[in-house]
């Protein structure tokens, strides 16, 4: 016994003894003491056994099969990264621009509002053709307006601190200038010329001036090097009065125009046109109205109003007609055939279309999140 506890304290040997009768604290007699709903660990049943011979060899293979990619599990024969392989690893990776068609359902019907996504109970539209409802649309303009003039509020404030600042500097460097120029006047000594001197006593002036001049000229050379050297004084996070300091964000100035959120076009509220649909069936109300899948018809040709079917408004009558319509009918006299009015290509307003999920219907039907690269 003696031999076998050598080299080993009352602890290990402990260990080594609950290890060989089985009473260790691993899943499989926790789960008959009930303290474990299984006996297993995150790859098999936990034994003894397991932990000491298998546990570590199948970590480690799960480790490595888990950072593997799809290639080296699905196509271990095959040389070939196929393209297939390499869009699942990049979506697996959480890197590289990721790009998703858009179906049916993601994209709003051609009744509805640009903003709300509901279907428009006053319907208004913009001279590009976009439909909105319109206390959305007009609740978009006042709020535009508002923050525009907080902006310009901000930009003008800056353009005074600005202003306040340039005229003390100004005034400074006037400062600094008279402080110089008194500083010069005052080291000029001049002393009363007497006759019956000799010619040494001049030349020894003559030099004491010369050496004054001299200093002074030093001392004013001297005084642009040290204001240079302050100023080439690099920043110092360590050094109280040498830490560099944020400088304020320059304000640009605002754009006093309201764009249009969808096309970001200058928009006007005198530019936006009430649109009349033409309902299905008048005699229903609105909400079984909006049950339905076709809701309205062509104001001319009665023909089904729908996603797939290009629309344009008139804009003395606010009428929507189809473009088949506007093509075969109103474009041979130019004449709104609800009023009765004369109308000009700008009274033809094409109506934008909803999505029908097909590549056709002229919406984008791409999706794209950007999203962090790995530059190798």
């Amino acid at each position: 016994m003696e031999g076998r506890t050598a080299g080993r304290d009352r602890r290990e040997e402990a260990i080594f003894t609950r290890l060989r009768v089985g009473l260790s604290q691993l899943n499989k007699k926790l789960n008959v003491i009930g303290k474990h709903p299984t006996r297993r660990c995150d790859y098999c049943q936990e034994t003894v056994e397991h932990v000491l011979m298998e546990y570590e060899r199948e970590r480690i293979c799960a480790s490595v099969s888990g950072t593997m990619t799809r290639h080296g599990k699905n196509c271990t024969a095959g040389a070939v990264y196929t393209y297939h392989e390499k869009r699942k690893d990049t979506a697996a990776s959480g890197y590289g621009t990721q790009s998703v068609r858009l179906g049916k359902d993601a994209i709003k019907d051609f009744d509805c509002c640009c903003l709300s996504l509901q279907t428009c109970r006053d319907p208004v539209v913009t001279p590009d053709g976009y439909l909105y409802e319109k206390q959305a649309i007009l609740e978009y303009i006042l709020h535009q307006k508002t923050e525009i003039a907080k902006k310009m509020k901000a930009y003008e404030k800056q353009k005074q601190t600005q202003k306040s600042d340039s005229r003390l500097e100004s005034k400074s460097e006037e400062r600094g200038i008279a402080e110089r120029f008194k500083t010069r006047e005052n080291s000029i000594v001049s002393k009363p010329i007497n006759p019956f001197t000799s010619g040494q006593a001049k030349e020894s002036d003559s030099q004491s001036a010369a050496g004054t001049s001299a200093s002074t000229s030093k001392a004013d050379s001297s005084a642009p090097a040290a204001g240079t050297s302050s100023s080439q004084a690099l920043p110092s996070f360590w050094i109280p009065s040498l830490t560099p300091e944020a400088k304020p964000t320059i304000l640009k100035k605002p754009s006093k125009t309201v764009v249009c959120p969808m096309s970001g076009r200058p928009l006007k509220m005198n530019e936006l046109t009430n649109v009349h649909f033409t309902p299905l069936d008048p005699s229903l109300d609105r909400v079984a109205l909006l049950a339905r899948q076709e809701r309205y018809l062509c104001a001319v040709t009665k023909d089904t109003l729908g996603n797939s079917v290009p629309c344009s408004v008139l804009k003395p009558s606010g009428a929507v007609v189809t473009q088949e319509c506007v093509e075969r009918l109103i474009r041979k006299d130019m004449t709104d055939p609800i009023t009765g009015d004369k109308l000009t290509e700008k009274d033809i307003i094409p109506l934008q279309r909803g999505g029908t999920g097909f590549a056709g219907s002229g919406v984008g039907l791409k999706a794209k999140e950007a999203r962090p690269v790995m530059m190798v």
